[in-house]
C-alpha cells in the first residue's frame, strides 16, 4: 500500500473513511444532497454517455439549455436587469430634465420601489427601449460590466454576479466534461447576458440566446463599422418564444432542460416532446432562510400547482432548493 495511503488510515482509521474522501473530492455535484433529483442528474449522463445503451445520445447531439433568472441566479426582489435600467435611467435624466414631470421616469427618479413594482408592461417596455439604446453593443455590455462590479443586491449586500447558485454551476460544469453544450435560454435581455455569461457561468456569447432589440449597421465619426442599438424589440424570448429561438438560433431540439417558471414551461415540454432520453428539471423556491420561497401568486417567477401537476404527470424533476441543495451560494460557509 502506498506511504500516503497507510497515513491516511492511521489518521482516518478505517478503508472506508479513506473511500469517503476520495468520493467527497471527486464529487462533481458536490453542492447536491444524496436524492432523487442528484439521483436523475447522474443516471441520465450515465445512460445518454453509453454507447451500449439505446438510449445513447451522440455528442453532437447533447445540447442543454437553462433558463437564467431564478435558475442559475437570484431573480427576487426584482430582476437585475429591471434594477440596471433603472440605475441607466438615472444616469441618463440630467439629459432629459422633461423626465421629472412624466411618468414612469418621475417614479424611477423618485426612487418609489412600492410605486415601481406596480409598473405595467407598457412601462418595462418603455423603460428598457430608453435605456437599452442609443449606443454600440460594445458599450452595452462595457456599462452592464461596470455596473455588475459597483451594483449590491438590496438583501444580500453582494454583488449580482455572486449570487449565482453553486449546485446548478456544478450542473453546468458536469454536463459539458461529458460532451454537452450549454446554452443559456433566457427571456432577459440577450446582450445583457452576454456581457457576463461566459465569466461567471462558462457559456460563451454565441451560446446565449435572449430577448433581443433591433440593432442598425451604421459608420461612427470616425468612419469605423459599428452596431448602434435601437429603442426597438426584434425577439421576446419567453414561453413559447424560447423553443422557436432554440430552433432558429441552434437548430437542435436539446435533450435537457432547466427553468423554474410557466416562462420556461413550453422549452420543457418541447424538450421533452421525443422517445429518446431526455431530462427536464424545474427549480422550486422553498427556501426563504438562504434565498426565498415564492410560487403561484408572485409576479416574478410564477410557479403555479397546475406546472407542478404537469410536470409530476410527465416525469420532470422538482428541485427543492430547501431539501435538494447542500448550499445555495458559493460563498456560503466562507468567512466574508
Amino acid at each position: 500500500m502506498a506511504i500516503k495511503a497507510l497515513l491516511l488510515l492511521a489518521i482516518l482509521g478505517s478503508p472506508i473513511s479513506v473511500a469517503r474522501l476520495t468520493a467527497a473530492q471527486s464529487d462533481p455535484l458536490a453542492s447536491w444532497n444524496e436524492g432523487p433529483a442528484k439521483l436523475a442528474i447522474v443516471d441520465f449522463v450515465r445512460t445518454v454517455t453509453d454507447k451500449n445503451n439505446p438510449k445513447f445520445v451522440s455528442p453532437e447531439e447533447r445540447i442543454a439549455v437553462f433558463d437564467n433568472d431564478g435558475t442559475l441566479w437570484v431573480e427576487q426582489p426584482i430582476y437585475a436587469q429591471f434594477t440596471f435600467a433603472f440605475d441607466r435611467v438615472i444616469d441618463l435624466a440630467p439629459k432629459n430634465p422633461q423626465w421629472n414631470d412624466q411618468e414612469p421616469w418621475r417614479t424611477i427618479l423618485a426612487r418609489d420601489t412600492k410605486a415601481m413594482a406596480k409598473f405595467t408592461q407598457q412601462d418595462v417596455d418603455r423603460i428598457i427601449a430608453v435605456s437599452h439604446s442609443g449606443m454600440t453593443v460594445e458599450a452595452f455590455q462595457n456599462d452592464v460590466k461596470e455596473w455588475l462590479v459597483a451594483a449590491r443586491h438590496p438583501r444580500f449586500k453582494r454583488p449580482y454576479t455572486e449570487l449565482v447558485y453553486q449546485p446548478m454551476l456544478e450542473l453546468m460544469q458536469y454536463l459539458r466534461a461529458n460532451g454537452f453544450k450549454t446554452y443559456i435560454v433566457t427571456g432577459g435581455g440577450q446582450e445583457f447576458l452576454r456581457a457576463f455569461a461566459e465569466k461567471v457561468y462558462g457559456v460563451p456569447p454565441e451560446q446565449v440566446i435572449g430577448s433581443a432589440g433591433k440593432v442598425r449597421f451604421e459608420y461612427d465619426k470616425d468612419s469605423n463599422p459599428v452596431l448602434m442599438k435601437l429603442p426597438e424589440i426584434l425577439l421576446i424570448d419567453d414561453k413559447g418564444g424560447k423553443p422557436e429561438s432554440i430552433s432558429m438560433f441552434v437548430g437542435r431540439r436539446p435533450v435537457a432542460a432547466f427553468g423554474n417558471s410557466t416562462g420556461d414551461q413550453q422549452m420543457l415540454e418541447w424538450t421533452g416532446a421525443q422517445r429518446s432520453a431526455r431530462l427536464m428539471m424545474l427549480v422550486h423556491h422553498d427556501d426563504a432562510d438562504r434565498e426565498y420561497t415564492y410560487g403561484a401568486t408572485s409576479k416574478i417567477g410564477p410557479f403555479p400547482e397546475s406546472l407542478m401537476a404537469e410536470a409530476k404527470s410527465k416525469g420532470w424533476v422538482a428541485v427543492s432548493m430547501k431539501n435538494d441543495w447542500k448550499k445555495v451560494f458559493p460563498f456560503e460557509g466562507k468567512t466574508p
